[in-house]
């Protein structure tokens, strides 16, 4: 065998067995990945549905999600809706708790974003956005209130606050929110919200 031939099989081996390793690098990395976000949801449907101490998905669509969250003793706690849409910067994923009438938002939290920082990105921040959304009422669509008030009881039921020099941030959330409000009254219209129904099918 020639030099040339040896040389042939050397760097085919190595490229063969290089690929598998980065095969293999991939899917565990593909797995932690998911596993994280499992856990990462998991965390916001405790936040945004004070008292759930287990869930499951009553019903789901791309960028869509809607989370049943039980108490200890089975009792309805609530919902938890994650929703997904386009910020100002890039994509904006959030969650939001309702009780279980869905009459109401309990707490509203961002986990994924991209907006500007220390501008957009407040809509992580407790006190300049995401207090302002508890206990609102979701009967119809929300509204933002501009300019941003100093506290949550200059607020209307349907009203949520913008962020100060983040206009558009604010905007986005509350599109994606009232987006996904109106999928969520015409799933309860159509009784596809109920996890009793998912069982069965």
């Amino acid at each position: 065998m020639n030099l040339s031939s040896r040389m042939v099989i050397v760097l085919t081996s190595v490229g063969l067995i290089s690929g598998s390793f980065l095969a293999s690098v991939g899917l565990l990395t593909k797995e932690r990945i998911a596993l994280n976000r499992q856990q990462e949801t998991e965390a916001a449907i405790v936040t945004v549905v004070p008292g759930t101490t287990n869930s499951q998905i009553v019903y789901e669509e791309e960028g869509f999600t809607v989370y049943e969250g039980k108490e200890d003793n089975g009792n309805l706690a609530g919902f938890a809706i994650y929703a997904s849409g386009t910020g100002f910067q890039g994509k904006i994923t959030l969650m939001y708790g309702t009780d279980s009438s869905m009459t109401k938002i309990k707490f509203l939290t961002i986990i994924e974003q991209r907006e500007t920082p220390g501008l957009g990105s407040k809509i992580t921040d407790v006190e300049a956005f995401l207090r302002y959304w508890e206990n609102k009422d979701m009967s119809s669509s929300l509204t933002l209130h501009k300019p941003a008030a100093s506290s949550p009881e200059e607020l209307a039921p349907t009203e949520v606050n913008t962020i100060t020099g983040a206009t558009i941030s604010s905007e986005k959330v509350l599109e994606i929110v009232n987006l996904s409000l109106e999928r969520l009254r015409n799933l309860k219209k159509e009784g596809k919200l109920s996890s009793e129904e998912q069982d069965a099918s």
